[in-house]
């Protein structure tokens, strides 16, 4: 896969698939979720300017990037939330930093709301979080899945590139939207893309909307202001229902602010990390745009 510059070292056998993953750095140990239909590699920038404070982990969930693809395959947000269970126990964390964007931060919350699982502190990075979710494609695609699994390659590549184009405000180097995109290419890729998708059942989100509230850990909400997949709204509200949570806008961002504004991201993120454990607030400004 074309990836310049990035590669999972590591692997693990879980209940769902085999998951690659990769270890950066060294420090208090933080763990990088992704979302869909992305993998670890939109966090390549955060990862590496993390790693000079931090233990970073980062993985692509089952289904995804260079984590196994295969038929019938259960990449639900049940099945990915049992196999980050899995991967902490495996890399013997006990209560590390989570970051997670999109679908990743449906994961991350899920994993603190009912599996026991303990976090240190959780930052949700324009997050899967609250219904509804999902762009008019995605949810137009997961009702009809069937049907767009029998695209001839070419017509489903363009339809990956011109989607996945959307996720950022500024516009993505071609070389990134090429490395985003090439997972999902040929018959196992094309055919993973749209099981993610079918699988992507709100349902699972509902399950813990009710409980945001017995989250007690620090948690900051970070969103691009010019998200068009999941607007601002989904931001405030997602805020307000988080006892300890602050929020933390990115102007001039879409929803992949880790390609439109990595530096502004990562200031906030490493202001959050470095925080006074016990004030349970991240420090800096919250809103300010990328420099």
């Amino acid at each position: 896969m074309a990836m310049p510059g990035w590669n999972l070292t590591e692997q693990h056998d879980t209940s769902h698939g085999l998951v690659r993953w990769r270890r950066l750095g060294q420090g208090s140990p933080v763990v990088l979720s992704h979302g869909t239909p992305f993998s670890s590699y939109v966090w390549r920038d955060v990862a590496a300017a993390l790693a000079d404070r931090h233990t970073v982990y980062v993985w692509d969930m089952p289904g995804y990037g260079r984590s196994q693809m295969k038929d019938g395959q259960d990449v639900s947000l049940a099945a990915q939330t049992t196999v980050f269970a899995e991967l902490l126990t495996h890399w013997g964390l006990d209560r590390p930093a989570v970051v997670a964007h999109d679908f990743g931060g449906a994961v991350a919350l899920r994993t603190a709301l009912l599996t026991g699982v303990r976090f240190d502190r959780l930052a949700l990075v324009d997050a899967v979080s609250l219904r509804p979710w999902g762009s008019e494609f995605f949810r137009l695609v997961r009702h009809h899945s069937e049907v767009f699994e029998q695209l001839p390659g070419h017509l489903h590549e363009a339809l990956v590139r011109e989607y996945v184009s959307t996720a950022s405000h500024r516009g993505l180097h071609p070389r990134v939207l090429d490395a985003l995109v090439e997972p999902w290419l040929g018959e196992t890729g094309q055919a993973a893309f749209y099981r993610q998708i079918a699988q992507a059942d709100e349902r699972f989100t509902e399950e813990i909307e009710d409980r945001l509230g017995d989250l007690d850990m620090p948690v900051l909400v970070v969103w691009g202001r010019d998200d068009q997949w999941l607007p601002a709204t989904h931001a405030d509200r997602l805020a307000a229902l988080i006892p300890r949570a602050r929020l933390g806008w990115v102007e001039d961002a879409g929803h992949l602010v880790q390609e439109d504004a990595p530096g502004r991201l990562t200031g906030l993120l490493a202001d959050f990390l470095q925080a006074d454990r016990d004030a349970g607030e991240p420090v800096g400004p919250a809103c300010m745009p990328e420099s």
